[in-house]
């Protein structure tokens, strides 16, 4: 029973941010956007509150900082980061009509580029012995959980024994759900969507909907990446260390069929489908049962697309000009 409240604790700890990636994602799609680059825009999300949190520990001293401006700096790093990469694919996907698939690779790699160049300047400035910058004081503040978590047993360490961002990342999915479904705003952000001509032939502005939406997507999903190093990896930043999880937040979408609430569970068996060779082993096999449990998430990320792209209902379907740039002028 402990291992598997401890699994389960785990896998709610690796679903957020992929939760985080795939709400932004999600959002961004609704304009008609495929936004490749969360990857690089959680990478860089990710940097954006190291090197805040870097330098404000630098300042006033680990022993020393105030536990609110050690969230709230790397917070606003952070926002201010992926948001300045929301714009650059805003700016070059709708303004200029650039290929949105080029553009979010393109944006990936800048990202990874970016927070590996200034994550590796960090660890210079800081005389590291290792490859590695530590943030132990304001992780410390990021990870505080609610106080009266112990005290309910097995259902306070399963619902209540998390830090304030992962219960951001559920509220901010719910929201999003509701105002897709539920809302005026909603309801042109879908239009947009499906068929911008029709959309901006009925008032609605398009180009502010697509602009607006994939910022907000943007600072999300680099909130996810935030989450990832001063909670999950406990404030230490390493260069290549958030891995692959941006690509399987954009597969998220696909398996949650465009709905942040159905992203909630999809996003916390991720979450455990990547750390579940931790937990099980098969006996007369070693390291090679480990490998292949590790193929779990991208095995499932491939039934699923399969299985997506067999559906016949419209609702389970992307919307309808998603990757295709709106030129008004043929209307």
């Amino acid at each position: 029973m402990t291992m598997l409240v401890q699994f389960i604790q785990r896998a709610v700890m690796q679903g957020v941010p992929l939760l985080f990636g795939s709400t932004g994602e999600i959002l961004t799609e609704k304009s008609g956007h495929l936004n490749l680059g969360i990857p690089g825009i959680m990478y860089v999300g990710a940097i954006g509150g190291v090197i805040g949190s870097f330098f404000y520990e630098e300042k006033v001293g680990a022993a020393n900082i105030n536990p609110f401006l050690a969230v709230l700096i790397p917070l606003l790093t952070s926002v201010l980061g992926s948001l300045f990469m929301g714009l650059i694919y805003s700016f070059l996907t709708v303004t200029l009509r650039a290929n949105q698939n080029v553009t979010g690779l393109a944006l990936t790699t800048f990202g990874v580029g970016f927070g590996n160049f200034f994550g590796g300047s960090l660890i210079k400035i800081s005389g590291s012995s290792m490859p590695a910058i530590t943030l132990s004081a304001t992780s410390k503040c990021f990870k505080t959980t609610l106080p009266f978590a112990d005290s309910l047993g097995v259902v306070g360490k399963l619902f209540f024994s998390y830090s304030f961002l992962a219960y951001v990342a559920i509220v901010i999915a719910l929201i999003a759900g509701y105002v897709l479904n539920h809302t005026r705003t909603g309801l042109h952000l879908r239009a947009v969507g499906e068929n911008p001509a029709t959309a901006d032939a009925a008032g609605i502005r398009v180009n502010k909907y697509k602009y607006v939406t994939t910022c907000i997507g943007s600072v999300i999903a680099g909130l996810g990446g935030l989450y990832y190093v001063m909670d999950y990896a406990s404030g230490i930043w390493s260069n290549g260390g958030f891995g692959d999880r941006g690509w399987l937040a954009v597969a998220i979408v696909i398996f949650a069929i465009w709905r942040p609430n159905i992203a909630i569970p999809a996003s916390i068996l991720f979450g455990g489908l990547f750390i579940i060779y931790n937990y099980v082993s098969i006996p007369g096999m070693g390291i090679e049962a480990q490998e292949l449990f590790k193929m779990l998430p991208y095995l499932v990320t491939l039934i699923v697309l399969i299985i997506t792209s067999m559906r016949e209902k419209r609702e389970s379907q992307p919307p309808q000009s998603l990757g295709l740039s709106y030129f008004r002028e043929d209307r």
